[in-house]
Order: structure tokens, then sequence, then C-alpha cells
């Protein structure tokens, strides 16, 4: 059988995912908020391009469809918690805050590789927003020059101990004429002892209004020669996009009992 939300969790998880919360008619509770973060002025400007940082943080959940040959994904993701639940027609795969499970009829995907992959596609496809995280510093770099056009880069690195693979570094770069993000460099040291010195490259440059947030239509990957992108190598596209400031029940994310943990 195939690993599909049986059908009334999976029209919850749509309403969910398309419609706000209630408001209460109780009387409204005042209390303190934590400080706003104040982000260096190149990386609020890019933020506020696409939608702004507080656009952001008042939405709670995102789902998002990612188009592949051998099936669609359906991505649904809890962004105060981070927990995700992936959907295909061969496997599910979710974390439940503290786990990563997967259920598959057979050894259609690779059980070493869930962990890793569990949140990938929604790191890629939440930018520039995901860099607004605690735990993460930013410094001026050398800006990318692709076709004779300058784009300004801002650095990202994170604390020890933050995410799966804290050594892992990435560059932002801008429009300098729009502060929207254009390119994405990254190193991949998840499962290494090391720091890596590869970058790979993305291009953002085909965007979508989801509830107030500009979040990409579709993303490139570009080969590599001396570590500066040439000619693009695959793409992906992500449809269906909604992000809302509802709370998904958490039993969406639970392991299912036919699920097994990921090491």
């Amino acid at each position: 059988m195939k690993y599909l939300i049986p059908v009334l969790i999976c029209s919850a998880m749509a309403m969910s995912c398309q419609q706000d919360t209630k408001k209460s008619e109780a009387p409204t509770l005042i209390v303190e908020s934590t400080p706003q973060r104040i982000y260096p002025n190149d990386i609020a400007a890019v933020f506020e391009a696409h939608g702004g940082i507080n656009t952001w943080n008042e939405m709670n959940n995102l789902c998002f469809t990612l188009e592949k040959e051998e099936g669609n994904e359906t991505h649904t993701v809890d962004l105060k918690s981070r927990n995700t639940r992936i959907e295909t027609e061969n496997f599910t795969l979710g974390f439940d805050g503290e786990k990563v499970w997967l259920a598959q009829d057979s050894t259609y995907y690779p059980p070493d590789r869930a962990r890793f992959y569990h949140n990938l596609m929604f790191y890629f496809y939440a930018m520039p927003f995901v860099l607004g995280d605690e735990g993460i510093s930013y410094s001026e770099t050398e800006p990318l020059v692709f076709k004779g056009k300058s784009y300004p880069g801002t650095k990202i690195s994170f604390g020890k101990g933050i995410g799966d693979a804290p050594d892992d570094e990435y560059i932002l770069y801008r429009n300098k004429d729009t502060n929207q993000m254009e390119w994405l460099a990254y190193t991949v040291t998840f499962g290494k002892n090391e720091k890596s010195e590869r970058f790979s490259y993305i291009k953002y440059d085909q965007w979508d209004n989801v509830n107030g947030l500009i979040l990409p239509k579709k993303l490139q990957w570009y080969e590599v020669e001396n570590g500066v992108p040439t000619t693009m190598r695959s793409e992906r596209s992500f449809i269906k996009p909604t992000s809302t400031e509802t709370i998904l029940n958490s039993s969406i994310f639970k392991k299912p009992v036919s699920a097994k943990f990921a090491e």
C-alpha cells in the first residue's frame, strides 16, 4: 500500500494550511513580548524586499509541493518548531521535534539520507527568511560577478551546536537594485568531520507572493568552475504554496506505527 495520509488527516492539513485560526472573543491578555532582533542593514533590506521579517514571524505554517519527475513531494512545516512532514506516493518522511522517521513500502528511499533530507528543500525554499534564525552570524564578503553583473554578498555562519550541520556556510547574494536575493552559495558538511571549501550555487529569480511573503517559484542549480557559477545544471519548481498563522496539530508530525526512526 502507499503511505498517503488518511482522508480525514489530509482534509485537516489542507484546511490548516489555507485558513487562519479563529480569533477568540475572550479579553486580550497583555504580555511582555520578546525584544525584536536587530539585523545588519544589508540582510534587513533583503528581508524587507521579500515581505518583511515581521510578516514571516507572524506565520505558523508553510506548505508547498515540489515538482519531481519521479513523483511530487508535498511538504508541511510548522514554522515555530520546524516539525516537518513530506508526503509522496512512495514514502512519507517526517520530523517530530526530536527524531526523523521514514515510512515506505520497500527500500525506495535510503534511510541514511532521511535526516539530511527532511528539511533540505524547506531550507532552500524558505530563503531568505530562514537566515533570520537565532544563532546566525553575518559578515560582508566579496560580491559575485555573473555575466558582467555584480551581486553584493552577505556571508552566513552558525553558532556551535546550531542545527544538524553548524559548519555549513551560506552566502546570500542580492540584486543591488531591488534588494531581492538572486543567488545562494552553500557548502554541505552533514556527516563530515570538517568544514568544506566547496560552494554550490542556486539561482533565485522567479517569485510567488505567498500571503505577503515573496518566496521562489523555481530554483536553478548551476555548474561551478573556479569557484563561480557557469551554466544551469538542473532546476526545481514549487507549486501550491500556502502560509498562514494557523497552528498545526502536532499529530500531523507524529511517527506512524508503520514508520521507523532514521539513524
